[in-house]
């Protein structure tokens, strides 16, 4: 009891002390101590926001649990996007492209890999449900070469980027397959996104909901968490920048800092269902994140475009396509069978960690 009363106690404060901390700050040029100080805090506030999200989630039941925890990260993910290019700077009008990029890297080999990677040393093998997982998969897919890829090899406007008109069928064609998506996810075919047993049924999570009240005050502490975050993150943008630029690293590392940031608390929480053989559940989280990081993110950027300045960049390079295209085969390969080794878990993490050394050194 005493260690459940100082969690709640952790997960209550620091939403507040983001907000105060916010109120500080606000408005001010921050030396190197303030700009660690409120690093910590945004840290903490992304955590704290999470643990919500999982409270509420535990409420409604998987596979909406995972939905809910993708949605509230996606909102911290377009609020710091949307932030950062409101400051302007060199890396301005391709950071949409470079963050939703990383952010769908890290969740289809980084999640993805270290859920079936800890599962399968765990169990032996991991087992997930392939037909939900697969039709996760299209759709991320489907998303990503339409907003990312195509951008590439249009013609109507030099360079990578969407006329205003192509703009808006982009946007329009993720919010129609994320729509989708959720209602095949939790609607029409929600036994596929349950975990599975080594005989192949269903089974749901049978650990005790929250009680109406615990949701409740965890759903507004959610939202305090969320606009503390968006506030930090606009203080701590020109650091960011900064940082990026002292160590040499290309400017576009900005937007894989900022994707990092915002999905290791959702990667700390896979890697924990899949120790529990919730390997279905670690997937749904991983894939999820990718739909909704594209799906919610570019209808985002586009309506924000009406009002930011400078181009908007989209379109992937040479190598990241490759990256890309290479995660697809991998990923198809990995899911068909409905069940990984360490092996395939193996792979996914090696994809990771060359589109993060490539981030590096192009």
């Amino acid at each position: 009891m005493i260690a459940g009363l100082r969690r709640m106690s952790w997960t209550v404060a620091v939403p507040v002390l983001g907000i105060a901390m916010l109120a500080v700050v606000w408005g001010r040029d921050l030396g190197a101590v303030f700009v660690g100080v409120v690093a910590a805090v945004l840290a903490g506030t992304v955590m704290a926001a999470v643990h919500h999200a999982e409270v509420v989630a535990l409420r409604v039941g998987e596979p909406f649990g995972s939905l809910v925890l993708a949605v509230a990260v996606t909102v911290i993910e377009v609020a710091l996007i949307v932030t950062v290019m409101v400051s302007g700077g060199e890396q301005a009008a391709s950071l949409a492209r470079d963050t939703v990029f990383a952010a769908v890297m890290i969740s289809t080999n980084g999640i993805v890999g270290l859920s079936l990677l800890l599962g399968s040393v765990r169990y032996g093998m991991a087992l997930f449900n392939p037909e939900g997982t697969g039709a996760a998969l299209a759709t991320v897919t489907t998303l990503a070469t339409l907003s990312l890829v195509l951008p590439t090899f249009t013609t109507t406007r030099p360079g990578p980027e969407f006329s205003p008109a192509q703009l808006t069928f982009a946007a329009l064609a993720s919010l129609a397959l994320y729509g989708m998506f959720v209602v095949t996810q939790t609607v029409r075919h929600r036994d596929f996104f349950l975990p599975v047993t080594e005989d192949g049924v269903v089974e749901e999570e049978h650990a005790a909901p929250p009680t109406g009240r615990a949701t409740l005050t965890s759903l507004g502490l959610l939202v305090v968490a969320l606009v503390a975050v968006v506030g930090l993150a606009k203080v701590e943008s020109p650091a960011i920048e900064a940082g990026v630029e002292a160590v040499g690293f290309p400017p576009s590392f900005v937007g894989v800092m900022i994707a990092l940031l915002v999905l290791l608390p959702e990667s700390l929480a896979a890697g924990r269902a899949a120790l529990r053989e919730r390997i279905q559940t670690s997937l749904n989280l991983g894939y999820g994140s990718a739909i909704a990081s594209i799906g919610l993110t570019i209808p985002a950027i586009a309506l924000a475009s009406v009002w930011l300045e400078g181009p908007l960049v989209l379109g992937l390079g040479s190598t990241q396509i490759v990256l890309l295209a290479l995660t697809v085969v991998a990923g198809v390969l990995t899911v068909v069978p409905g069940r990984a080794t360490r092996l395939q878990g193996g792979v996914h993490l090696v994809l990771l960690a060359a589109f993060v050394f490539l981030a590096v050194k192009p």
